[in-house]
Order: structure tokens, then sequence, then C-alpha cells
């Protein structure tokens, strides 16, 4: 046994060989998640909920094929989305990445193995019309909460995630220069928000509010700090699905309002590049799904070289 094996051995209770995906997740892998992850305690909820009843129990080294594929099955039975099943599969094969890299098991069973992400169709999005979007916020405006209004319009004027949203702090936003800032993203990493004039102006409402209600505006308090607890809000979700039910959008979803102003930029002109940047997407990969957008801008963008031809000939005949 190698130096760097019998560190490792030496930190497990059992014999590594003898460990059980239970006490793996538990006793290594959360603790590991805990100071890498910004909400680590989904891991564990799907963890309980998917894994841990089914083959939680077993050692990590007898997570063979069969009995992967047996537990793939009983979630297909059980009539989960294909999405969902495979955000399980994802966090599974990290969990045996990680087993694989600390020398529990000799190679990452699920890793070269025929089990695949089950086919889930094409990305569905929705992009919403100018007329939705102001239907929606007609709604939110009429809605018993006190700051969903100003909340979805934010959104929709910005592009920013609800998650984005709703942790915003007022220290986050440099007025002087229009920027918000958002320290950790959902890559990571920090990022910059443009804010537009209706943007801005949208944030001197929202203190009004804030103070109307008694809540204060400091460098560290939330853009929208629930009145009942004093912090941010969990979620948007119940005043959401009211106010979608009542403009007649019943499938529209609060993502959905980013995937809109996407639409709106790129049907007004912007490039893949500027919705990039706007979007805070690190890999203009995730950008692409927009492009499907892009031929009529397309198409009057190569009328600029017919034109161009067009007047150059006129030019050299007249």
């Amino acid at each position: 046994m190698g130096r760097n094996e019998s560190l490792i051995q030496s930190e497990w209770a059992l014999p590594p060989e003898d460990i059980t995906l239970d006490v793996f997740f538990d006793q290594h892998f959360y603790p590991y998640i805990e100071v890498r992850k910004k909400r680590p305690e989904h891991d564990r909820q799907q963890y309980d909920k998917h894994i841990r009843k089914s083959i939680g129990g077993m050692p990590v080294r007898d997570l063979g094929n069969q009995v992967l594929d047996a537990w793939t099955r009983q979630q297909i039975v059980k009539r989960l989305k294909p999405s969902t099943i495979n955000k399980h599969i994802f966090l599974l094969n990290r969990i045996l990445n990680v087993a694989t890299r600390w020398g529990i098991v000799r190679q990452n069973v699920f890793h070269d193995r025929t089990l695949q992400k089950l086919p889930t169709g094409d990305y569905k999005q929705r992009f919403l019309t100018e007329r939705e979007v102001i239907a929606l916020l007609d709604e939110a405006q009429k809605d018993k909460h006190p700051f969903v209004y100003l909340f979805a319009k934010l959104l929709i004027l910005t592009g920013a995630r609800k998650g984005e949203a709703r942790t915003a702090r007022w220290r986050d936003m440099d007025r002087a220069n229009r920027i918000w800032t958002v320290p950790v993203s959902k890559s990571g990493r920090s990022r910059r928000i443009v804010l537009s004039d209706s943007a801005d102006a949208l944030l001197d409402v929202l203190a009004e509010r804030n103070m109307n209600l008694d809540i204060p505006v400091g460098p560290n308090d939330f853009l929208f700090t629930n009145p009942r607890t004093g912090t941010c809000y969990d979620s948007f979700y119940a005043a959401w699905h009211r106010i979608r039910d009542e403009a007649g959008l019943p499938e529209v979803r609060i993502h959905d309002l980013r995937h809109s102003f996407a639409s709106f930029l790129i049907n007004k002109g912007a490039s893949i590049y500027e919705v990039q940047q706007l979007l805070g997407h690190h890999h203009i990969s995730m950008t692409q799904r927009y492009a499907h957008l892009l031929p009529n801008t397309l198409r009057n963008r190569v009328e600029i070289v017919s034109s161009a031809l067009n007047k150059a000939s006129a030019t050299l005949f007249d």
C-alpha cells in the first residue's frame, strides 16, 4: 500500500472497502461540499429522498452496473420526469467521483458505463410577448404581496436570476455607475448587471416601499425583505402562481422572465455576445439556446452587404 493510500485509509472509521454510501455521504462527502457549494442542503435533500432508502446502505464498492440500472428503473416506474432522474444520476456520479479520487473505489463504476442520462427532448423555453409581460405586471401590481410586482419588474428589466434578486442587498447597487454586483452567481463567480434607467428608477420605488413598511434600507439590508421574518424571502412562488393564473398564463415560470429579457434583446438587434455578457453566461454555449431567435435579425444584417454593393454598383455605372 502506498503512502497516500495509507493516509487515506487512516481517516476512515471502517476500512475503505466496507464504507457504505450513506456513511461516505454523511461523514465525508457532505462536509466536503459544505465549504464548496452555495446551497449544499439541496444535495442532502435530493440524496435523502432518492438515494438513501434504495442504495444508501450498500458498500460503495458494490454499486455495480446491475444495482445502478435497477435504481434508475425504480425512478422510471415511479414516473419521475427524465430531467429529474438525470439530476439524481448527476449527484450520484459526483459522489462516486469523489470516492474514486479518495481511494474508496478503484474506478468510478458510474463513469465508463452503459447507463446514460435519459433523453429529455429539446430544451423548453417560454418567451413572453410584450403584451404578456404587461398582463403579468398588471396582475402583480394588484396582488396583496408587498413586493412581487417590483420583484417581477426588476427581473424583466435586468435578466437577473430570481435567486440573485431575492438575495440582493443595497450595498450591491452602484447607483452612480448603474451597476448591480452579484457577489456569487450561479457559476460561483461574481458578476455585474447593467441597470437601465427604468431599473435604476425602480430601486427608488423599492426603497420607498421598504420605508413605508418600516423596513430598513441600509447597505447590509436586503432589497426584498420579508416584513415577517426580517430577512430575504425564501421564494415568491405562491404570489407568482396567483398572478400567472389571473393573467391566464398558468404555464409561465418566474425564470421565463429571464428568457424573455434575452429574446427582447435579440429581436431588437443585440448580438449573441452582448446577450451573453448581459445574462452573465460564462460560456457562449449557454447563450446559444437563444440563437433560433436570430434569423430575422440576421436577414436584416445581410442586407447591409447587398445594400453596400448596390450602392457601389450604382456609383460605378452612373
